[in-house]
């Protein structure tokens, strides 16, 4: 038998995106918030990047002492935060049936948040041929076997990928007492920051092959080496036992995608205004799963807003449903996808092409809003566009578009 429940707000994801929003919520008064996690604890990625780089300056946290941080800030302020319990479909506009230990629950609230994040897609989804041997990982994979299982890896790692994540895979391997034989990415440069890729490759130690991607895994039962390819036609093979797969984030739509919410073609999330509302009267979307995938500082922050648009909509005010907001090639995505003259939150876009001082266009109708000048943009490397353009809208004038020059 069913057991169901009724909430005041149900928050699906108890990464820094739904913890922020719990612990905003909770603390503005609202009375039961709960927040679902089907990991068997709370935290989200932070929870097994044992790196540091979280947090502010002033006080700089591990990726673990950030989740801490956030657990405990949701469960003072007076949220309900509980793990291994899976979100299994709707059963309603704003009721879900989950399934835990205890068994399955129907749970109905006034207003629903999914913050269930993004995954990087393993190398079946990228389509890279050769054995299946043991070996290979994504960067997820990679650190909950370092730093929650104390697992080995291996003793030699090729790491597909030159992104931040990737030279956060690069240090657990480190870690792991493995050695990085090199990083390899099928761009012309890394999409980090300069000073991290010279120290790996300079200081470190640790090859950087540009221009180059995977042609096939090599080994049975154990990977014994990856082929390479680079960009003139050469192949050569890297020994190796381990390779780690890193980055190419798609988002966990999958609650999304079953409520038939409308998704953004660029992102594969929900489609969101300004405030994080979805196509859904009440339910909200907030992190990673509207872009895949951005910093927890970013997920922290949205799931802030989105939690101040939960508490608007729970006491009644209304708010236009904007226009829709798109980009032209060679930009790749933005997020929030629908814009208001109202709207506050910054917004996030990618490149699929490395730009050198392009210029930013915002455009309405032929109208000029808002024009900008970056130093430079790179795949892979979050742009940030301000949204102190927003008031200049015309809600009857039809889309808004973003474009570079």
């Amino acid at each position: 038998m069913t057991a169901a429940r009724e909430v005041d707000v149900l928050i699906v994801g108890a990464g820094p995106a739904g913890l922020a929003a719990a612990a905003r919520l909770a603390a503005a008064g609202v009375g039961r918030v709960e927040v679902l996690d089907r990991e068997p604890e709370p935290g989200g990625v932070p929870r097994h990047s044992a790196h540091g780089g979280y947090g502010t300056l002033l006080r700089p946290l591990t990726g673990p002492a950030y989740a801490r941080l956030l657990v405990s800030a949701a469960g003072q302020a007076g949220a309900t935060v509980r793990a291994g319990v899976t979100a299994l479909d709707w059963a309603g506009p704003l009721s879900l049936r989950t399934v835990s230990a205890d068994g399955p629950e129907t749970l109905t609230a006034r207003a629903v948040v999914l913050t269930t994040g993004a995954r990087e897609r393993p190398r079946a989804a990228r389509l890279v041929p050769g054995t299946r041997p043991a070996g290979v990982r994504t960067t997820g994979e990679l650190q909950r076997a370092v730093h929650l299982h104390g697992q080995h890896i291996g003793t030699r790692a090729v790491v597909v990928g030159a992104e931040d994540v990737s030279y956060a895979a690069a240090r657990t391997v480190r870690a792991a007492g493995a050695t990085v034989v090199a990083m390899l990415t099928e761009h012309t440069r890394p999409q980090t920051a300069a000073a991290r890729a010279a120290d790996f490759r300079l200081r470190q130690g640790v090859p950087l092959l540009t221009g180059t991607t995977v042609a096939e895994l090599l080994g049975h039962g154990r990977l014994s080496g990856v082929r390479v390819r680079h960009l003139d036609g050469r192949t050569a093979v890297l020994p190796c036992d381990t390779v780690v797969f890193t980055g190419d984030f798609v988002p966990d739509h999958e609650l999304a995608r079953r409520a038939r919410l409308v998704l953004d073609p660029g992102t594969g999330g929900p489609a969101v205004d300004g405030a994080l509302r979805t196509s859904r009267p009440g339910v909200f979307a907030a992190g990673s799963l509207l872009h895949p995938a951005e910093s927890a500082a970013t997920a922290t922050r949205e799931g802030v807003h989105a939690a101040g648009a939960v508490l608007a909509h729970l006491s009644g005010t209304e708010r236009p449903p904007g226009v829709p907001l798109s980009v032209a090639p060679p930009l790749r995505w933005i997020a929030p996808n629908r814009v208001t003259a109202s709207d506050r939150l910054p917004y996030v876009l990618r490149t699929t092409t490395e730009l050198t001082r392009p210029v930013l266009y915002v455009t309405q109708n032929g109208r000029v809003l808002h024009r900008e000048r970056l130093r430079t943009a790179q795949p892979n490397r979050t742009l940030r566009l301000p949204a102190d353009w927003t008031h200049r809208v015309d809600p009857d004038a039809g889309p808004v578009r973003v474009t570079v020059s």
